[in-house]
């Protein structure tokens, strides 16, 4: 084997590199985000700020691509469309969260990747080898576990904030499959600058929507930290894109899907300094096979 090869074999990836990416840099988000709100914040103000924030990675790219923005009605069409269903997804939940219990919402949206893999695998055609397959399974089992913490009573019985959760799961699943359609006939950077118009767009709905008869912090621990955590969201969901490009998408999103709150609950585990709860446990242990079973998964889905 010539060192050209040996080169060639253990190469990273490229959807694999922006995958892996978007695991850490929204595993590190996921750690961090709630010091806004606990510090007094309103997380609808936080959807502005991050609208905001998804400005830069969006010029910085443009600009690296020589500015050059694909205008045509079909590149429009699928940059609103994934713009919108993950932005409008995000609001919903804003809404959700005030009348349900997070402990069970988050882990009904935590399985949006079924959507994605459901789609790409009848619409796309998209397949892997049995590793992979390991993998999806493994991770999907998980991620539900992440946020599962059995309590009782708390919103028992009402179903709005169950259909609504489901909507949820459903615009960011249809999201990612939109997201690996779109980069089949137009570039990332322009998917992202659309994704960016579209979060921009719901921005003054997030406005109108916070409490302002409440105490806001105004002060440096307030807008500017959510800035710099929310900046993290924002180059996260770049490095999504592009790895939908390179990437099949029932790889990609259980990956990223699982991977990033395992990043999460890793960083709180060393923060705390204290064991998660077993089912938190078993969650950790099968997310981090499934992420090394998905990262050893070839692009081909052939066997290596």
């Amino acid at each position: 084997m010539s060192a050209t090869d040996i080169d060639k074999r253990f190469r990273m990836a490229p959807w694999l590199l922006y995958a892996l990416a978007t695991m850490v840099l929204w595993g590190v988000w996921g750690a961090f985000t709630g010091l806004s709100a606990e510090r007094g914040f309103p997380d609808t103000l936080v959807y502005c700020i991050w609208s905001a924030t998804m400005i830069v990675p969006a010029m910085v790219v443009l600009a690296r691509a020589g500015w050059k923005l694909d205008r045509g009605g079909t590149a429009l069409f699928y940059g609103l469309v994934i713009g919108l269903l993950g932005a409008g997804g995000q609001m919903i939940l804003f809404y959700v969260l005030t009348i349900g219990p997070a402990y069970l919402i988050f882990p009904i949206i935590s399985l949006s990747p079924i959507i994605t893999i459901a789609l790409s695998f009848t619409l796309l055609r998209e397949r892997t080898n049995r590793l992979g397959v390991v993998g999806i399974v493994l991770a999907l089992v998980a991620l539900p576990l992440f946020d599962f913490s059995p309590q009782g009573g708390e919103g028992a019985g009402a179903a709005l904030w169950f259909l609504l959760s489901l909507v949820i799961m459903l615009c960011w699943g249809l999201q990612a499959f939109f997201m690996k359609l779109a980069n089949r006939v137009m570039s990332a950077e322009s998917i992202f600058f659309y994704m960016t118009v579209a979060g921009l767009l719901l921005a003054p709905v997030a406005w109108a929507m916070t409490d302002f008869s409440r105490p806001v912090n105004w002060g440096l621990d307030g807008p500017w930290l959510a800035g710099l955590i929310q900046l993290l969201n924002a180059v996260g969901a770049l490095c999504l894109v592009f790895a939908f490009r390179h990437g099949k998408a029932i790889v990609v999103s259980p990956l990223t899907n699982a991977g990033a709150p395992l990043t999460t609950a890793i960083i709180a585990l060393i923060l705390v300094g204290t064991l998660p709860g077993p089912l938190k446990l078993v969650a950790l242990v099968l997310a981090t096979i499934a992420a090394l079973l998905l990262a050893l998964t070839p692009e081909d889905g052939k066997k290596r």
